[in-house]
């Protein structure tokens, strides 16, 4: 069920591009990010929207781990395939109340996010907190961590 991995919503991003142009409510705003960062984290928002496996493969780092809204830890493939479940598929996603924290070589991005849609065929609602950490590794922005729990 895509409730276990709600991280494709997580990293919430704004297409900060040369010209900054914004995105819609599906993806968060990452004005003032590194450019590379904001970039990297408007690939994997649209990644996760789109279940591109091959974005998600390159953005997601070997070690990365989901805490997930059930209490468990899901792997990099594991995370994958829920993400590109085909019998999962999200309608509405909005994202408020942002979190931006950057450092030489690591970011936590985070907030709320709003998600509706259908999973095997039964409908679904989300309201939940996520926190992604990333970091900077050989010169490349990569997610290394996932946590997401059900808001109040």
């Amino acid at each position: 069920m895509r409730q276990l991995h709600w991280n494709w919503v997580v990293c919430a991003a704004l297409i900060t591009l040369p010209m900054q142009v914004r995105a819609g409510q599906e993806v968060g705003d990452y004005r003032g990010l590194p450019q590379d960062l904001a970039a990297a984290a408007t690939a994997y928002d649209l990644a996760q929207l789109k279940s591109d496996r091959p974005a998600l493969e390159r953005l997601l780092a070997d070690d990365y781990v989901l805490a997930g809204t059930n209490g468990k830890n899901q792997t990099k493939a594991e995370d994958i395939a829920s993400a590109t479940d085909p019998d999962v598929k999200t309608t509405y996603v909005a994202i408020s109340q942002q979190v931006r924290k950057v450092w030489p070589n690591g970011a936590v991005l985070g907030g709320i996010v709003d998600a509706k849609g259908t999973s095997h065929g039964k409908p679904f609602a989300m309201h939940a907190r996520f926190v992604d950490v990333w970091a900077k590794r050989d010169g490349k922005w990569q997610v290394i961590f996932t946590q997401i729990h059900n808001a109040a």
